[in-house]
């Protein structure tokens, strides 16, 4: 162990005075735990240049202190009682320095989860249909291979982004070649990444009202200027686009199962957002963050796609007017952090260059893993045992609302991880999140999803993360609570 010890030869204080010191200091405040094991003396002496009886006079001292042990044929260690001091507080300075004059950054809520309570908030898919023995093979294989000796491109590794293509083209209709592809680090960094290619200070930008918090904050901090476009059944309300003066440089939508409200985007809307952005040279960023995730519901064609097929002929390099945002998040697992975006040529380049300038590339082992899942059709039984698995919770979570009609409308189920519980203005949906919070179940109001004051009234149910007994036993409590609470209004 190298230890932070300066020894000043031209201090009044000796030198063992000055190292025993110092070691004690460390052992208060934490940096030497209680029964850490310190270096022997000789190689204390070594790396501190000064003579082994220096460095034995300073352990004698903290002998005598009681800051240190010694233990028969082990070592020396720091006495396994000593208490660590409390330290001072790090005051903020009353003035803000001038490197922080830029503003900061918009906040957003990550609220942990906390156990013994059934969360019904969104965002969090379950691993139960992820085969081990798939997943273990995949890694062996990946660990047997030796890494490379060099960084990798910054848009990815060619063999993912080729799958990749081949995937979406499978999957969802889009025809693009691998040179369109950028490997991310998520959905959010394809967020970020476009934002700092195409967003000026002050340029407005066409945000789905209520939409995602995270990507409209990031959106916000390079400096967009958030325009709200309401969404109703049939999703973006594309004909309030026009009413927008300049038109937003983009439109970000969530067309395949809207955040939150779980509506999905119509062709005839979906057509018409495709024909405002061609008359006004503007952007749709097209997040299909779970658009694998479909149940009794017809698929619905890409934004990407439309774009391609409505045009004079399709183009090889992908989409001319949409960048589309995948992500493996919702069908594998959050933790991996590994996603895509499909985006026209001159954007791509810009992406590729603030990629190397942030994070350089995604990483190796991860890209290297997801190109044998998606190749060797792993991935696609996959996700036909996430559908089955998923579905059983979505119709048990169906079933627990259907008698509610009269109180509350549950929307969404068609597809995704969540539904969106529409509730009888008459009942607050404050009251309701705090009266389940209460009883042990945790669920997200509307009101947080919305940029300006909230128009809508209902709770969000992810249920991704659930087993089926907490989906029943969280949904039967939240019916009770909606059921006294309006016979009480």
């Amino acid at each position: 162990m190298e230890l932070p010890i300066l020894v000043d030869r031209t201090n009044a204080d000796s030198m063992q005075e000055q190292i025993a010191g110092q070691l004690a200091d460390m052992m208060l405040d934490g940096r030497l735990p209680a029964g850490s094991r310190l270096p022997s003396t000789r190689s204390l002496a070594k790396d501190l240049r000064v003579s082994r009886n220096v460095a034995l006079a300073a352990y004698d001292e903290l002998f005598a202190e009681g800051y240190i042990e010694g233990r028969q044929g082990s070592g020396t260690y720091v006495v396994h009682d000593l208490p660590v001091q409390p330290q001072p507080e790090d005051k903020a300075d009353a003035a803000q320095p001038r490197w922080l004059e830029k503003q900061a950054p918009p906040t957003v809520a990550s609220p942990a989860r906390v156990a013994r309570m059934i969360d019904f908030r969104p965002g969090q898919p379950s691993v139960e249909p992820l085969s081990d023995q798939v997943w273990r093979k995949l890694w062996r294989e990946m660990a047997g291979e030796q890494p490379p000796d060099a960084y990798g491109p910054p848009e990815g590794y060619p063999e993912l982004r080729e799958a990749v293509a081949r995937y979406v083209g499978r999957s969802r209709g889009i025809t693009c070649s691998p040179d369109s592809v950028v490997i991310t680090s998520g959905s959010l960094q394809a967020v970020n990444l476009i934002a700092q290619a195409a967003v000026r200070n002050g340029d407005g930008v066409a945000f789905e009202e209520p939409g995602y918090p995270t990507s409209r904050a990031a959106l916000q901090m390079h400096g967009a200027r958030i325009v709200p476009v309401p969404v109703d059944r049939d999703g973006l309300d594309v004909a309030c686009l026009d009413t927008a003066q300049p038109a937003p440089i983009l439109a970000y939508v969530t067309p395949s199962h809207q955040y939150p409200t779980g509506a999905r985007m119509s062709v005839v809307r979906r057509l018409a957002l495709l024909e405002w952005a061609r008359r006004t040279d503007s952007l749709i960023v097209e997040d299909d963050y779970d658009s694998e995730l479909r149940f009794d519901a017809t698929p619905l064609p890409a934004l990407a796609s439309l774009e391609q097929a409505s045009a004079d002929g399709v183009h090889p390099t992908g989409p001319r007017h949409v960048a589309y945002i995948g992500t493996f998040s919702k069908t594998l697992t959050p933790a991996l952090r590994v996603g895509y975006v499909i985006a026209p040529a001159v954007l791509r380049d810009r992406l590729i260059r603030i990629k190397h300038l942030t994070d350089f590339q995604t990483s190796w082992p991860l890209q290297r893993m997801l190109t044998a899942f998606l190749d060797d059709n792993s991935f696609n039984r996959h996700i036909r045992r996430m559908r089955r698995h998923y579905a059983e919770k979505r119709e048990l979570l169906g079933s627990i609302f259907e008698p509610l009609a009269g109180i509350a409308d549950l929307r969404g189920l068609e597809a995704g991880l969540h539904a969106y519980l529409e509730i009888d203005p008459a009942v607050p949906c404050s009251e309701v999140e705090r009266a389940a919070r209460a009883r042990g179940v945790q669920v997200a109001t509307i009101d947080e999803y919305f940029h300006g004051s909230p128009t809508r009234n209902g709770i969000l149910l992810g249920y991704g993360g659930l087993t089926l007994d907490q989906i029943e036993r969280g949904g039967t409590i939240l019916a009770g609570i909606l059921q006294q609470c309006s016979r009480a209004c």
